[in-house]
């Protein structure tokens, strides 16, 4: 994986709203295409204008010429959204993110991933983090199996669990 030195890391802002909902419907169109559209764009759109930048820490990703990239938030202990514009895995970007989550984190994070997104659940256990929980579904909008993850500072995850 080629390090892009061109990324620059900065915290999102309102007027990120419409290009960071962009990059997560792209984001999910591509890699997660067998998930159930249970939003409309437009309120896709308003739940990051009104919920994710005002009730989380963003921080967006941007390239040479300004562009977004992707964006990672931070909701408490939780990595609640890491999402990157399709075309742009494999060069860093995502591994920025999580590193400045990491940093900005009290030493520990959860994170939910659906179970099918083998990319996604690869890419956290590069990065130190632990399988603890699966779910059957239940507890998302789309109905899609999910696992929880952990990652401590310290290497070890609090909790366990089996599939």
């Amino acid at each position: 994986m080629a390090q892009d030195t061109a990324v620059r890391l900065r915290a999102a802002t309102a007027g990120d709203a419409e290009e960071i909902t962009r990059v997560f419907l792209a984001s999910r169109a591509a890699s997660l295409p067998y998930l159930p559209r249970v939003h409309s764009d437009e309120d896709t759109l308003a739940w990051i204008t009104h919920v994710v930048l005002p009730g989380s820490r963003v921080w967006v990703a941007e390239g040479a010429a300004g562009e977004l990239l992707g964006f990672a938030s931070l909701d408490g202990d939780e990595l609640d959204q890491l999402y990157l514009r399709p075309g742009t895995l494999r060069r860093g970007t995502g591994t920025l993110l999580l590193d400045r989550v990491k940093e900005a984190s009290r030493g520990e994070l959860s994170l939910y991933t659906f179970q099918r997104n083998s990319a996604a659940r690869a890419f956290y256990e590069r990065h130190g983090f632990v399988a603890v929980a699966y779910d059957d579904g239940s507890r998302n909008e789309e109905k899609e199996p999910d696992v929880l993850y952990r990652w401590t500072a310290s290497g070890r995850a609090a909790g366990g669990g089996q599939p």
